[in-house]
């Protein structure tokens, strides 16, 4: 009798767990990303820059687990670009949010969760990059969605949390050292396809 019982809840456990993760799966997504780094801090004249809001881009993998609430992690590369007066500041990187979502309205869904970042590439026009503080950091997504059957458009703020510093050697030998703030503050537009 007890094996029995034992044996129903662990069915009636699993039907359940299919049922609320009757959303799940995995696809593809792309997009753009509007924004920029944070300041440029000059040494030589004693000044910090604002970059210049610009457009870049995203390509990458998701996965889904649940329905009405669910769990989306995300593995992306990422490209940005920030323009200062001295010059460009590109980047590259790996992007790891790991969303938790809810279904509002409809098709109509909101997310929230950290972005684990790893750096895989930096280049200053006319600079040469001496050392980024940390490679790996951590932000913070949050956005609305919208699911129309295997097709997804959502858009999101991210900002990076920990301060994370690159610093520049001016490659026409002078001494001083300049100092930008990676972290990242855009606005991202995705399309997905769920596979």
């Amino acid at each position: 009798m007890k094996n029995l019982f034992l044996t129903a809840l662990c069915i009636a456990g699993f039907s359940t767990s299919l049922f609320a993760q009757s959303g799940s799966g995995f696809g593809i997504k792309a997009g753009l990303n509007y924004g920029g780094n944070g300041d440029y801090f000059r040494s030589a004249a004693d000044n910090f820059e604002n970059p210049d809001q610009n457009i870049g881009y995203h390509i990458g993998i998701y996965g889904k687990l649940g329905n009405q609430l669910y769990f989306r992690p995300e593995l992306m590369y990422t490209k940005t670009k920030s323009e200062y007066d001295s010059g460009e500041f590109d980047m590259q990187k790996l992007d790891m949010p790991l969303l938790v979502g809810l279904k509002v309205l409809g098709p109509l869904h909101v997310f929230a969760g950290p972005s684990l970042q790893y750096i895989l590439d930096t280049d200053f026009d006319n600079l040469t990059v001496d050392y980024v503080e940390n490679d790996f950091s951590v932000g913070l997504n949050f956005g609305i969605g919208l699911n129309l059957k295997r097709l997804g458009i959502d858009l999101r703020y991210e900002r990076g949390f920990s301060d994370n510093e690159a610093t520049f050697i001016d490659n026409n030998n002078l001494i001083s050292m300049d100092r930008l703030d990676t972290r990242p503050e855009q606005l991202i537009l995705s399309l997905s396809y769920r596979l």
